[in-house]
C-alpha cells in the first residue's frame, strides 16, 4: 500500500514536470515568419550529363526490350524455364554454400 502511494506521487510529480516543460518550450518557440521562398533556378544541363540521360533512357528501353522477350520464351517453353531456374539456383547454392 505505501508503495501505491509512493508512486503516485512520483507519476504525479513526473506528469507536472512535463506539463511544465511543454508550456515552457512552447512559450519558447515562435513560428518562424513566413518567408516566400522563391522556386529553385532551373541548372543547365551539362554535356555529360545529357549524354548520360541519353543512355540511361537507352538502357531503360533496351532492359524493357529484353523482359518483354523473356516474358514471350518463358510462355512459350514453361517446363525449359522451370528446369532451367532449379538447376540456375542449384549452381548458385553450391557455389555460395563453398565459402
Amino acid at each position: 500500500m505505501a508503495t501505491d502511494v509512493v508512486l503516485s506521487n512520483e507519476l504525479k510529480s513526473l506528469q507536472d514536470e512535463l506539463a511544465a516543460t511543454r508550456r515552457e518550450r512552447s512559450a519558447m518557440t515562435a513560428p518562424p515568419p513566413a518567408v516566400a521562398a522563391a522556386p529553385p533556378l532551373p541548372v543547365p544541363e551539362s554535356a555529360d550529363e545529357s549524354e548520360l540521360r541519353e543512355l540511361l533512357s537507352q538502357f531503360i528501353d533496351e532492359a524493357g526490350t529484353f523482359i518483354g522477350d523473356a516474358e514471350k520464351t518463358i510462355a512459350a517453353n514453361p517446363a525449359r524455364s522451370v528446369l532451367g531456374a532449379l538447376v540456375v539456383g542449384i549452381v548458385i547454392g553450391r557455389l555460395l554454400g563453398r565459402r
